[in-house]
């Protein structure tokens, strides 16, 4: 920072707010923070009675604000993400549309190791919608070195993308849907439309139900014909707690499932299910998934979705977060639920 005469400012950055007063008409800001000189101003500044001001010189070695945080976005900004014109320093990066976002946070981090650049976002494998902000980055002061952004442009690089929103593939799902009593008439489904409602809403189509009795071989029967009919995903829903009647996962075993894991440290979803046949992911789904606006289904079958394959390390994870405080009104995702 340094004083020079305004005739000498030119291309320069103003250090702070120059308010203009005209008695009896006008009192508020002439010139903003961070503005830069301009040649057409020096006759206003001259007006308002500024000989000399303070300015952060611009040279090759320094980034203004703006250009520094737009610089920073670009770079950190992977596919299914736009970025704001930079306001008041600021470059926002919002979704383009609906996915999953996934942020590298060890990315994340090296960026923010360094001094005078901020960069703050969601929580990676959450859902996200067209127009959800994901993130702000800005830098500190008013200007930088040119250097510093180099090297968080450099980190970008070799970990791209920091950021990105993955699209979610339309599946072709099926439901088994077990329990003596829906199986027979007695009490009607409420766990399928559920379950159909969710796949629905994020762009896959469940193209078959079946239903089964408390049955470890009709279980299994209803996930090989599932598999015929060429799903990609397989829900089984009920059957998943400890009584002796519960079958569900010794039904989706029989069926030739490799278990990942039976239980997830996440609470709704405790007796969660995940197995693979092959590629397809057969999920055994507990009772609270009919029940809670959000649950273990909600943190694992968009990142399905996404493409990924779900492992046990991915499961185990959750439990930081891993539990729901019921709101009275459920803000999911935009909460700590799965974070």
């Amino acid at each position: 920072m340094k004083v020079v005469p305004v005739q000498e400012a030119v291309g320069m950055v103003l250090c702070h707010d120059i308010t203009q007063i005209i008695p009896g008409e006008f009192k508020g800001r002439a010139f903003k923070k961070g503005h830069i000189v301009q040649e057409e101003d020096i006759p206003k500044l001259l007006d308002i009675g500024k000989q000399n001001i303070y300015v952060w010189e611009i040279n090759d070695k320094m980034l203004h604000e703006n250009d520094a945080a737009m610089r920073i976005a670009r770079a950190a900004a992977g596919s299914g993400i736009n970025l704001t014109e930079p306001k008041e320093g600021k470059v926002s990066l919002v979704a383009n549309r609906m996915g999953l976002l996934k942020i590298n946070t060890k990315a994340l981090y090296k960026i923010n190791e360094m001094e005078e650049v901020m960069f703050a976002t969601l929580h990676t494998n959450q859902i996200v919608y067209e127009g959800k902000i994901l993130a702000g980055t800005r830098i500190i002061p008013l200007v930088i070195q040119g250097k510093k952004v180099s090297r968080i442009e450099n980190i970008c690089k070799l970990n791209y993308p920091v950021m990105e929103v993955k699209p979610f593939k339309s599946l072709k799902a099926g439901i088994v849907t077990t329990g003596s009593e829906v199986y027979h008439g007695r009490i009607e489904d409420k766990f399928g439309p559920v379950v159909k409602n969710k796949f629905e809403s994020w762009g896959s189509t469940v193209i078959r139900q079946i239903f089964v009795s408390d049955s470890t071989d009709m279980i299994a029967k209803a996930i090989k014909v599932l598999l015929q009919e060429g799903v990609d995903i397989i829900t089984v829903t009920g059957g998943m707690s400890v009584d002796p009647d519960d079958l569900t996962p010794a039904g989706i075993k029989e069926a030739g499932g490799r278990i990942v894991t039976y239980g997830a440290p996440t609470l709704p979803g405790a007796m969660f299910m995940v197995a693979y046949i092959g590629d397809v992911p057969v999920l055994g789904l507990p009772g609270c998934v009919m029940y809670y606006r959000s649950s273990i289904f909600d943190l694992v079958v968009p990142r399905i979705l996404a493409g990924e394959t779900i492992t046990r390390k991915d499961i185990i994870s959750l439990g930081h977060g891993g539990l729901c405080v019921h709101c009275k009104e459920c803000k999911y995702p935009d909460c700590g639920f799965g974070k």
